[in-house]
């Protein structure tokens, strides 16, 4: 993605620069999708720059990346840091991070979410022009066509942090990035027999997007609201299914 998006991913840390932290920022962003499959990234000198942070903790942060397989290096001309798109979640891995959480932790989780997609979608319906509703657009028809668990929580993330991009805000767009990071792979994953309604969420995001490109921005942010908070109450039954 371009734009607001890009410009968090590999903008300043404001939490410090050590290499945890930069290797998480660059880690959510390739997971969520937002730097797709091949992708070079920026050179070490530039991306530590931009990043506001040591070459020295970044070479760290990136071998951090390559050891779990979101980075490869390629010597020689051309060569560089380029993206690994990570294989399908684990079912089992997920569960267990799903167990981590506690229900009142989920509802937490959920209303800040539901704070910051409400708020963006109205936002947007209000800025967005013709070119960025196209985006989006192509957006919803991405996950329509997703046919993997790893498919469709990129492309649901990627609508959502396009939505805060429209919105034309940083902080939006950061906290969206943030959010998806933290439950955004639950949201697709089956657990304990129960499998997400890919037709339903496809729905939800068209009616989001309707809103937006129709200037209501009431609309969008009750239908943003109601698309997270359906969302967050799956997740919080399937926990209690796991005590």
């Amino acid at each position: 993605m371009t734009g607001p998006p890009r410009q968090v991913i590999f903008g300043p840390l404001h939490d410090g620069g050590r290499v945890e932290v930069v290797a998480r920022r660059i880690g959510r962003a390739i997971g969520l999708g937002l730097i797709t499959d091949g992708e070079q990234l920026p050179s070490e000198s530039v991306l530590a720059e931009s990043l506001r942070v040591s070459t020295v903790t970044l070479r760290e942060a990136l071998s951090a990346l390559r050891d779990q397989g979101l980075l490869e290096t390629r010597r020689g001309r051309g060569g560089g840091s380029f993206v690994r798109t990570p294989g399908e979640p684990s079912a089992t891995r997920m569960r267990a991070l799903l167990g981590e959480l506690c229900p009142h932790e989920l509802r937490e989780i959920g209303d800040h979410q539901a704070a910051v997609s409400g708020a963006a979608a109205k936002l947007a319906a209000e800025r967005a022009g013709p070119e960025q509703c196209t985006v989006l657009g192509k957006l919803v028809s991405h996950l329509a066509m997703a046919s993997t668990i790893g498919e469709r929580r990129r492309a649901d993330a990627r609508f959502h942090v396009g939505i805060a991009a429209a919105a034309q805000s940083h902080r939006l767009t950061r906290d969206e990035i943030t959010l998806q990071g933290e439950i955004g792979e639950l949201l697709w994953l089956p657990v304990c027999g129960d499998n997400p309604d890919l037709g339903s969420a496809v729905e939800q995001h068209s009616g989001i997007l309707t809103a937006i490109e129709n200037g209501d921005g009431e609309l969008a942010r009750a239908r943003a609201e109601a698309h997270v908070g359906q969302g967050i109450r799956r997740l919080i039954e399937l926990r209690r299914r796991l005590t």
